[in-house]
């Protein structure tokens, strides 16, 4: 690329240091990405606690206080970085960080309807929502009912 960038001497010099460039990202690209498979068996233990840190940040009602997990603080308490943690979830399950959370909030919402005798509202505030109506517009956006109708199909 030295040389291409000393001579220029016609104009395909410009494509031939463009083509070197993509040659490079394709090659960064490759390194990058290769790193989920040969670390497959360290990235599912991640996911598992990823798993066990959102689940537990509900059961313990630490959502009451601190509102819904944000990306950061999850990442920070994993200590990776959100690009890295949402790389390796696009990698392992097709969504991000965030799809991710929303993905084991609703998980955790239709076991508290289909559960208890909670009301929406109350199971929403438990979640971290401020409001119900957030919570009620997400669950419909997911699952594609309201979370009343939902508990409807339990009783």
């Amino acid at each position: 690329m030295q040389e291409e960038l000393k001579n220029n001497i016609d104009h395909y010099s410009q494509d031939v240091i463009v083509s070197h460039l993509e040659l490079l990202l394709s090659y960064s690209n490759r390194f990058y990405n290769r790193q989920f498979l040969t670390r497959k068996a360290v990235n599912n233990d991640l996911v598992a606690r990823l798993e066990q840190m959102i689940d537990g940040y509900f059961d313990s009602g630490t959502s009451l206080n601190k509102g819904l997990p944000g990306v950061e603080l999850i990442a920070g308490q994993l200590n990776i970085s959100p690009g890295y943690l949402s790389d390796l979830l696009r990698n392992i399950t097709g969504q991000n960080t965030q799809q991710y959370i929303q993905y084991r909030l609703i998980e955790k919402s239709k076991e508290l309807l289909s559960t208890s005798t909670m009301t929406v509202s109350e199971i929403a505030y438990q979640l971290g929502f401020g409001y119900s109506q957030s919570f009620s517009k997400l669950f419909k956006k997911v699952t594609s009912q309201t979370p009343l109708a939902y508990r409807k199909l339990f009783n």
